[in-house]
């Protein structure tokens, strides 16, 4: 709940306080009304706020200080109502060197500082504390009064996004240099040829791209990526078992590449080539955890091992060996058998 107050509500919010104490305290003739009245509104907001008289110690605190601080403090502390503090680098930050400290010491509010609240449990909070000092009409110090507002929420996304960002750019980086080596890899007669074969390659990639954006970078599935690759062949003639998995980048850049040039080279000569002729893909994670891939063809045309390697035969070696990865092949006369083996899959 704490959250919900923006820095300039808070200091709005402190000013008002420190007003209403003022008069509360310059209100002589009905002092015992009033100070009820304003301790009733402190403990109605949901911010965690204290206040302390003019030697740091404390005076009065919320219920919501308890539920911040997550113990209760006791009247007469010293300057905060935490069990420890912390500066934002993990640094310890003593209780006469905190902001309610430096306020009472040298008269002034202090503003735009972070701290870090370790409960007694040992869960932490990071917060912006408010100390402003209350005087009385003649200036006198009095005391002061301090509101903490919750900022772990606003903390941990900031944290998110900074490892969003690094994690965007190590994927841009890792996807450019796919690129090239497919780019280096694709070779035709023509450029015709080299034009189709670059952009088969390129959709699949952008398939996996597409599903690490859904996935909120978490990783992509792969049998979502084999279904996407092989939906274009419908899904009587494909078959797929194995249980999913969801994999990191380069290991679903490579699979979606792989696939695609299997499932390019079954239209062209293969099973798929005929009306008959079906594909069994089966995986599974050893228990080296490596994942194994077996592309099965049959009932297809007759095939022979060919007399040289085509070009996406280069593609699939190239794709595999950048993750230090296994590949065998057998041409069988039903159709080709291929297995694919890749290391531990960290993501």
């Amino acid at each position: 709940m704490l959250n919900l107050f923006r820095h300039s509500e808070a200091a709005d919010l402190e000013n008002i306080l420190a007003r209403h104490a003022i008069r509360n305290t310059a209100a002589a003739d009905d002092t015992e009304s009033q100070e009820k009245q304003f301790r009733d509104l402190l403990q109605a907001l949901p911010a965690a706020i204290y206040t302390t008289d003019a030697e740091g110690r404390i005076t009065f605190f919320n219920q919501a200080c308890i539920e911040f601080a997550g113990r209760t403090p006791k009247i007469g502390e010293m300057w905060c109502v935490t069990w420890k503090l912390f500066w934002p680098d993990g640094t310890p930050l003593r209780h006469e060197d905190c902001p309610m400290a430096i306020a009472l010491k040298e008269n002034r509010p202090v503003r735009d500082v972070e701290a870090i609240a370790e409960r007694p449990d040992g869960s932490r909070i990071c917060f912006m504390p408010y100390p402003t000092p209350l005087r009385d009409e003649t200036g006198r110090l009095l005391g002061a009064v301090n509101m903490l507002v919750d900022i772990t929420t606003r903390k941990q996304a900031e944290e998110r996004m900074m490892l969003l960002t690094g994690e965007v750019d190590h994927r841009s980086n890792n996807l450019l240099a796919v690129i090239q080596a497919m780019l280096r890899l694709t070779k035709a007669d023509s450029a015709e040829e080299f034009q189709a074969a670059f952009q088969g390659r390129l959709s699949a990639l952008a398939n996996v791209q597409r599903l690490f954006s859904v996935s909120r970078w978490t990783g992509a599935s792969i049998q979502t990526i084999i279904h996407e690759e092989l939906k274009p062949y419908g899904s009587t003639r494909v078959s797929m078992t194995g249980t999913d998995v969801r994999l990191p980048a380069s290991l679903a850049q490579a699979i979606a590449v792989a696939i695609h040039e299997l499932a390019t080279n079954a239209a062209k000569y293969g099973s798929l080539s005929g009306p008959a002729g079906k594909i069994d893909i089966h995986w599974q994670i050893d228990e080296a955890d490596s994942l194994q891939l077996r592309w099965t063809e049959s009932g297809g045309p007759r095939i022979a091992e060919p007399m040289r390697k085509g070009f996406g035969v280069d593609a699939i070696d190239g794709m595999v060996r950048t993750l230090s990865g296994r590949i065998t092949r057998q041409w069988k006369p039903e159709g080709l058998d291929c297995e694919l083996s890749f290391p531990v899959i960290g993501a």
